[in-house]
């Protein structure tokens, strides 16, 4: 019997288990790792999650173990307290805080028109916030939910509308390819496995809250969530054909990278900590972009 969706907790879980299991003088790694795969499958079944899911816009398949309601519901208070924190650095009544929430809305709507082409709008219930922030960082987020914050930091960098949805458009997809909710399914999953191995005790109610608050709560800093940099490269074919479907020529991107890429040379960003490297990413964005173009609308 096969797991595809538990296959993503290998590289995460493997060494946190094989400690576990060293500690408790269990099997090698391999067989608790089956071992737990299949009680947690069990787990899954009976609380009435699939446990495998297939994303929006690439199709490639995770581990979902919590609602996306649920993390929703999180981040849209993470964001809010956000917002209250840095009141005086929210901008407003500018042209750049009004183009991020133009090109935002431009972004949304498409995606929402695309899910609603694939028969999936039912599963995102994203009520859309878009918001400039008055930083130097060289960073831009959107949190589950369609939450999503653009710093000034980074306008040098974009430069144009299209450059400002190439990276919308990437951030966007992290939302909507569900990456913060295996994100939390897999810390979920090691949660159950390390209670498996230690006494076959089941997750509980505050363990899980635990999860959320650690990932999107006051422990965690939902700006700086990392991604892997599978995630990353995900996001790039997603947020391609993103700004493409809400009428921006994905080609615009690469010029964006590369920007991003020269300025990269004086000091990497926070926002490019996790992701591929610059001549790689570029290299790869210019495969999809022919992909890509089969969704742009003029």
């Amino acid at each position: 019997m096969k797991y595809p969706c538990w296959k993503s907790l290998k590289p995460i879980a493997s060494a946190r288990i094989f400690n576990m299991a060293i500690e408790r003088k269990y099997i090698h790694m391999n067989g608790v790792f089956k071992y737990s795969a299949m009680v947690l499958a069990c787990v899954t079944l009976a609380s009435g999650l699939s446990g495998c899911a297939t994303s929006a816009v690439t199709g490639k398949k995770y581990l979902k173990l919590v609602s996306a309601d649920q993390v929703n519901q999180q981040a849209a208070l993470a964001y809010k307290d956000f917002l209250s924190k840095n009141s005086a650095k929210v901008v407003t009544g500018t042209a750049d805080a009004a183009m991020v929430k133009r090109v935002g809305n431009k972004l949304a709507t498409a995606v929402n028109q695309y899910l609603q082409s694939t028969g999936r709008a039912n599963q995102f219930n994203f009520n859309w916030e878009f918001n400039l922030v008055k930083s130097d960082d060289v960073n831009a987020w959107c949190m589950p939910g369609g939450k999503v914050a653009v710093y000034t930091g980074i306008l040098p960098v974009t430069r144009t509308e299209a450059g400002l949805a190439t990276v919308m458009g990437h951030e966007i997809a992290h939302a909507i390819e569900e990456h913060s909710v295996a994100q939390a399914s897999n810390q979920i999953a090691l949660q159950l496995g390390g209670q498996i191995l230690g006494s076959a005790a089941g997750v509980s109610g505050n363990s899980t809250l635990g999860v959320f608050n650690n990932l999107y709560g006051l422990g965690g800093n939902l700006a700086q969530l990392k991604f892997s940099r599978s995630d990353e490269s995900d996001a790039d074919a997603a947020g391609l054909i993103i700004m493409a479907l809400a009428g921006y020529n994905p080609n615009e991107a690469v010029d964006f990278w590369k920007r991003m890429a020269s300025g990269s040379q004086k000091g990497q960003p926070e926002f490019l900590s996790t992701h591929p490297s610059d001549e790689r990413r570029i290299a790869d964005i210019q495969k999809l972009i022919p992909n890509a173009m089969k969704y742009y609308k003029k």
